[in-house]
């Protein structure tokens, strides 16, 4: 991958790398490498033009042939401005292009990636490579290889012509030139160093914010605006004085630039007016001299920025693809894709961590048969909901196996396994956009009809119709304009619109106030018929009418049964947590 790659100063298989991106774009590549090797000789054509009319016409009062050259002249000024247009305009489009295409593939990538990514990393870095790093990528095209092959054309036209015209006032020219190049070495190198510690901050600036936003309820309820603030000044002038640093390095650089391009157009001046008086130098070589001059200056100077723009573009281009490389985040697939699952589900010996040392489950072993419901309880951090990452392979085992149908699932077709179960989260996530649109994820083949018919079986087709513009309601990002019950009915119609297989529901009923729980427990009983189900709540209510019921305790199985059968066990871990719950409320069972 990219930075495996040996350091150099400059990173040419990265280079490779991403221009090998605007393949699909060849044609315009090659059109926009031949309008750079155009344009040096046509840029060069004005000031021997601006000599020809001194030395030719105007010395020797040649009016009409002054008036041809002035045409000339202007139709060549015409022709070159277009052809840059067309350039420039060429290689941004070429940018975009590749950028678009990148950004469309990061994004996919991202999607494919284990859950551990996104455990460790914090979501403004993603953001911060899919759109910040896109765009500074962008500029390996617009502002990068291209264009720098059109300025090192332009300095050699320049310089040869020059050399042609007076190779005295070249030389004379030229004595500026190691401080130039020093100059530029200093910026180039300095500003690199700035653009990468600009980046860092950029990443870090994101990761606060979209944390702090997304938080801003705790932030506001504990009254720690303050502190919050003072982090964010903190992390606000790191990223000012990234910012200040890489300001710096380009002030100081125009600013020699502009000194020694002074000196050296005085030098010439001195020693171009000696030749003439000597008759060693025309007029009209003097005259076009600082005009040869600024165009060979314009390139060196920016070179050093194209070549800074290059080196942070490559930056960015690294950072992207160092995500896009990494295979310990990529969800390895199988092949297996079945139309359908029986629903028969197998924990064999089972143990995962996940930092790979600390196990979270440890020699867990369960069955269900098809049709069947498995309760799992147990107190926080027992690896309740372990056990769901693990059969969504959000995340692999490190020892035993897990069967689904006798299979088993790292043999699955990641899309066809998830596609055939349905997980209702405790905490609902609704996306901006309408109810429809929730609860069909934007899936063409899901029909009105079919979720209308899903949200009637279980309940929720009244509230649904009650909301302005009912199906067509406009949720507000993570269903703010929505009480809890409403999501979660929302989430169930979800989960039963795509017609599972097996149904898992993670503490869907732990957040929901009585009222609305009656509702809810209809919309589960409706669900869990005729279909595999593993259910996980804290209300031992909800689950005494499972087939069996799965006790963990630190990641390890106390017991498993039905309800009745955990219950005739005096010194039962079950028993103890049946009867410390509905103790509480009055309402133990017989």
């Amino acid at each position: 991958m990219a930075t495996e790659q040996p350091k150099s100063k400059f990173n040419f298989y990265l280079l490779r790398r991403v221009m090998a991106q605007a393949k699909p774009y060849q044609g315009v590549l090659i059109a926009s490498a031949i309008m750079a090797i155009v344009l040096a000789p046509l840029g060069t054509l004005r000031p021997w033009l601006v000599q020809v009319m001194v030395d030719e016409h105007i010395f020797k009062l040649d009016i009409k042939g002054l008036g041809t050259m002035a045409l000339i002249f202007l139709v060549s000024l015409l022709f070159h401005a277009f052809l840059q247009y067309v350039f420039q305009y060429a290689t941004s489009w070429l940018g975009q292009c590749v950028v678009r295409d990148l950004r469309v593939g990061i994004f996919q990538h991202i999607t494919s990636l284990r859950l551990r990514y996104f455990d460790r990393t914090p979501v403004g870095n993603s953001i911060t490579r899919t759109i910040s790093d896109m765009e500074t990528i962008n500029t390996v095209f617009s502002q990068g290889v291209i264009t720098m092959i059109a300025d090192i054309l332009t300095l050699v036209f320049v310089l040869g012509i020059m050399f042609y015209t007076s190779w005295k006032l070249t030389l004379a020219c030229l004595l500026t030139l190691p401080f130039l190049m020093a100059t530029s070495y200093f910026f180039q190198k300095n500003v690199k160093r700035s653009f990468q510690d600009v980046r860092t901050q950029v990443a870090r600036m994101n990761s606060f914010l979209q944390e702090r936003i997304t938080g801003m309820r705790i932030v506001q309820i504990f009254n720690a605006e303050q502190q919050e603030g003072a982090k964010f000044r903190e992390v606000n002038r790191d990223y000012t004085k990234a910012n200040l640093d890489s300001v710096f390095y380009y002030a100081v650089f125009y600013a020699v630039v502009e000194i020694i391009a002074a000196a050296t157009l005085g030098l010439m001046i001195w020693w171009g007016a000696r030749g003439v008086i000597a008759d060693e130098v025309t007029m009209g070589s003097l005259v076009a001299f600082p005009i040869y001059l600024n165009m060979l200056f314009n390139p060196i100077r920016t070179l050093a920025d194209r070549f800074n723009t290059l080196q942070m573009g490559l930056v960015a281009a690294d950072r992207v693809f160092a995500l896009l490389d990494d295979p310990e985040n990529l969800e390895q697939n199988g092949s297996f894709k079945p139309d359908k699952l029986q629903g028969e589900v197998d924990f064999d010996r089972v143990w995962f961590a996940y930092n790979e040392e600390d196990f979270v489950l440890k020699d867990v072993s369960f069955h269900i048969n098809p049709g069947e419901t498995l309760a799992i309880v147990g107190a926080t951090g027992s690896g309740k909901s372990t056990i769901i990452n693990i059969l969504n392979r959000f995340y692999d085992i490190q020892k035993g196996a897990i069967k689904v149908d006798g299979v088993d699932i790292r043999e699955y077709d990641l899309f066809a396994l998830r596609r055939r179960v349905a997980l209702v989260l405790q905490d609902v996530f609704l996306f901006a956009g309408t109810v429809l649109e929730n609860i069909t994820l934007r899936d063409d083949t899901i029909t009105r009809e079919q979720v209308i018919n899903a949200a009637k079986m279980i309940g929720a087709h009244a509230f649904i119709e009650r909301l302005p513009g009912g199906y067509d309601y406009q949720v507000m990002e993570r269903g703010a304009t929505l009480s809890m019950g409403q999501r979660q009915l929302i989430s169930f119609v979800r989960a039963l619109v795509f017609e599972p297989d097996i149904l898992i529901l993670d503490e869907a009923t732990s957040s929901i106030d009585p009222e609305s729980e009656s509702v809810i427990q209809f919309a589960i009983e409706t669900m869990i018929a005729k279909r595999t189900s593993i259910i996980i709540a804290h209300r031992l209510s909800t689950i005494r009418h499972a087939d069996n019921i799965l006790v963990l305790h630190k990641g390890e199985v106390q017991e498993y049964g039905p309800h009745e059968e955990l219950l005739r066990n005096e010194n039962g871990h079950y028993k103890q947590l049946y009867e410390m719950q509905f103790l509480q409320v009055g309402v133990l069972e017989e």
